[in-house]
């Protein structure tokens, strides 16, 4: 497969034209970023560790019946995905308060939720990634009432997937962001990645951050964050 012209450059990830009309390249970058790109940097092979998870939660979501744009793992920071319309919009599930939700309602951060709670965010980096709510959606034409409920069911199944296979690794899923975009029937497909970069893990144990908090933060030891992670999960 060859590599076409790059259509996108994010933070994280470039994603290419390839020699096939309904395949993309995406290429995992090691830039880090965090506050709205207020903070950069880089991890030294955050790309390559994020690829690798990406694959591994992507195999375990489509294993259990969650249809995802993941085709196959091409190199080390390369992943061929299915084209999709990218809905403009972050879904947020959150297991435990952290980061802003702790800060909004003044919970302490690490406090086990009632309920997984579910957000909406608006994918625009000139208004800062404002959180929504369904009116706003319908109100922007981003999604139906019917595709917000299928995302809604989507995000809660993917979460419960999740955790358990996480809790077996004795890591807490704390929170973390999802991205659908339609497929040319019009169906809501799982897209963008799932990594440390845009979920939080805690070891149950210890509640020591195995995610991009630490970079946040100024914590350190985030390289070695990241690759306890890969390690939790394929070893």
């Amino acid at each position: 497969m060859n590599k076409g012209k790059l259509l996108y450059e994010g933070k994280a990830k470039m994603v290419y034209e390839t020699d096939e009309p309904d395949k993309y390249l995406v290429y995992f970058k090691d830039d880090a970023s965090a506050n709205n790109g207020e903070k950069r940097g880089t991890i030294k092979d955050k790309g390559i560790v994020n690829n690798k998870i990406s694959t591994f939660f992507f195999k375990l979501l489509k294993d259990n019946g969650v249809a995802n744009h993941y085709l196959e793992t091409l190199s080390e920071r390369e992943m061929i995905v299915k084209k999709l319309q990218m809905v403009p919009l972050e879904i947020v599930i959150r297991n435990f308060a952290a980061g802003s939700l702790a800060k909004r309602l003044g919970f302490e951060e690490g406090l086990e939720l009632a309920m997984p709670v579910v957000e909406y965010y608006y994918k625009s980096d000139e208004l800062g990634d404002p959180m929504l709510n369904r009116y706003h959606v319908l109100t922007l034409d981003i999604a139906t009432i019917d595709e917000m409920n299928e995302l809604d069911h989507l995000a809660f199944t993917i979460n419960t997937i999740l955790k358990e296979k996480l809790r077996a690794k004795n890591v807490d899923l704390i929170d973390f962001k999802l991205e659908f975009g339609r497929d040319e029937k019009g169906k809501l497909i799982l897209a963008d990645e799932i990594s440390p970069d845009n979920c939080r893990f805690w070891d149950m144990t210890t509640k020591e951050k195995l995610d991009k908090d630490r970079f946040r933060r100024d914590m350190g030891g985030v390289e070695e964050a990241y690759h306890e992670m890969l390690d939790r999960l394929t070893m």
